[in-house]
């Protein structure tokens, strides 16, 4: 009865899933989504003596379901005195870099010279291997100040084309913040250079004031962290300036607003000073368990503990393939897998997994079946996937490197765009957010991850054949490149240039074609079943 049951769900399921996938159910309210319940978006850090080949390592699902997809490359630019610096609102949705609507909150001072950067919905990396990425953690919404003009993409920004370090990124956060405002919800930024990696937090001042309030903490070098929009950081040891960076409002803030009395006894925490229902969020805590569960299984974490230690050191060398099938991770073979009772007998009257069953039911679909919410850290709403590499013993051109997936991690190949190249292919430069383009990138890859919805259990095996070889391939030619790379850069740096743009784009362009194949075989292999 149990097999019939389901078996008539899902032929419910069936009838519905066409418009499910393509018209999902509406995102939460904008202010619940900014306290975390609802967000996806997850940072894993690596150190130096953490990863395998020494690169420092930070990352960001961009999980938005909304952020633009197209990509730049923006080089190094010098200013006259006495230039400004356009501030603008919104420009993680903007239409392209030429957009003629986007709207300008105010400007600032120009400095003589920004750095060339890779230019995303959040910016990603600059010239000197400086990366960032980035999580939406919310905090008191008694925090939001309109009195400010700088958002946390235009911060990303500012960074990039200012800062060569991380160290040098948090102080110069400082100065903007406090010359010019932060105006924006709590943000996580998780930065790498080439030595270190630090988790910096921001919140704004209160309403009606300018500034920020913000703490960081340096990652140790051979640990992993992880960032899933929550406030990670408690306890502020202000007298290590090599650990710990904080405001200097950080307690006088808190004070005033009654949410730290020192009179208490109690001992200042960051988190629950700014952000205490960002530690209640299960949505939250349960990526942070399994990301540091997968690195560091010894330490036997519980999956409903409030709050996780804030680093932990791996018990093997984390390799880049190691990060990429983390945030593939649907919580499969553990009590939290949304596909593990949706089950029929096959023909050989074995009891196994629907062809249907996919972890990335939409509300709809998880209110029809009867089925829990959990967040996961592969998440459908996925813009694009980024995993950085900082390499101090390599050029910065060469060292600094940027794996980016568009669309569902577990459906799509990550493909490599070293900072030192001219620019981004012609098909990551348009924009597909706001329609279907047969020349833009993005729509290739989410394509594919949308058919998958339909029968998940079995073309999860085609698609994952096709970005394996892709990244293979990739895995296995990527020494010659930078080799080849290197020794070009010995004898003319431009050349060696154009060398790793060609190299990026024939890479890129040929996933691209290889999906849009892909695509075509899916719908012939399956259209019966639909």
């Amino acid at each position: 009865m149990k097999s019939n049951r389901y078996a008539h769900l899902l032929l419910i399921v069936s009838s519905f899933l066409l418009l499910i996938i393509f018209f999902p159910s509406p995102l939460p309210a904008d202010e619940d989504l900014r306290q975390g319940e609802f967000a996806s978006c997850t940072s894993i850090m690596v150190g130096k003596l953490a990863s395998q080949d020494g690169s420092t390592m930070t990352s960001h699902s961009c999980d938005s379901n909304s952020d633009r997809t197209w990509m730049t490359i923006v080089p190094r630019k010098t200013h006259k005195s006495g230039d400004l610096c356009p501030i603008y609102i919104d420009a993680k949705n903007t239409k392209g870099p030429s957009d003629p609507d986007r709207k300008v909150a105010g400007t600032i001072p120009q400095v003589r010279e920004t750095y060339g950067y890779l230019n995303a919905a959040y910016p990603i990396m600059n010239e000197f291997q400086l990366a960032i990425g980035e999580t939406t953690i919310g905090g008191r919404r008694e925090l939001l100040s309109k009195n400010g003009i700088i958002d946390a993409p235009e911060l990303f920004r500012l960074l990039l084309e200012r800062a060569r370090t991380a160290r040098e990124a948090i102080r110069i956060a400082d100065e903007l913040t406090k010359a010019h405002g932060y105006n924006d919800y709590g943000e996580s930024f998780t930065f790498a250079d080439k030595t270190e990696v630090w988790l910096f937090e921001i919140y704004g001042p209160g309403e009606g004031k300018k500034g920020a309030v913000w703490a960081a903490q340096r990652i140790p070098d051979d640990h992993v962290s992880v960032s899933a929009n929550a406030s990670r950081l408690r306890r502020l040891d202000l007298e290590k300036p090599d650990w710990f960076m904080a405001s200097d409002n950080v307690h006088a803030l808190a004070k005033e607003k009654g949410w730290w009395n020192p009179q208490s006894g109690e001992p200042f925490e960051f988190c629950y000073a700014y952000a205490p229902t960002s530690r209640t969020s299960l949505g939250c805590r349960r990526r942070e368990w399994r990301v540091l569960s997968l690195l560091a299984p010894g330490i036997k974490l519980d999956p409903q503990s409030e709050n996780y230690p804030f680093s932990v050191k791996p018990e093997k060398k984390v390799t880049l393939p190691d990060i990429l099938a983390i945030f593939r991770d649907t919580y499969e073979e553990t009590p939290f897998d949304m596909t593990r009772t949706l089950t029929i007998v096959d023909k050989e009257n074995r009891t196994v997994k629907s062809p249907v069953a996919t972890p990335f039911m939409n509300g709809d679909l998880r209110d029809l079946l009867g089925i829990n919410r959990e967040r996961l850290i592969c998440s459908p709403t996925c813009t694009y996937l980024q995993i950085t590499q900082s390499r101090e013993w390599l050029p910065d051109a060469i060292g600094g490197v940027v794996w980016i997936g568009y669309d569902l991690p577990a459906a799509t190949p990550h493909l490599p765009f070293y900072i030192g190249i001219g620019q981004m292919p012609a098909s990551y430069m348009v924009d597909g957010r706001r329609e279907y383009r047969q020349d833009c990138a993005w729509w290739a890859f989410r394509t594919v991850a949308k058919l998958a919805q339909f029968r998940w259990q079995e073309m999860k095996i085609d698609i994952e054949a096709v970005w394996k070889e892709i990244e293979g391939r990739i895995f296995d030619t990527r020494e010659k490149w930078e080799a080849e790379a290197a020794r070009l850069w010995q004898k003319d740096p431009k050349k060696a240039r154009a060398y790793l743009t060609r190299i990026c784009s024939e890479t890129a362009e040929a996933a691209v074609i290889s999906y849009k194949k892909l695509a075509g075989d899916l719908w012939v292999k399956y259209s019966r079943s639909f």
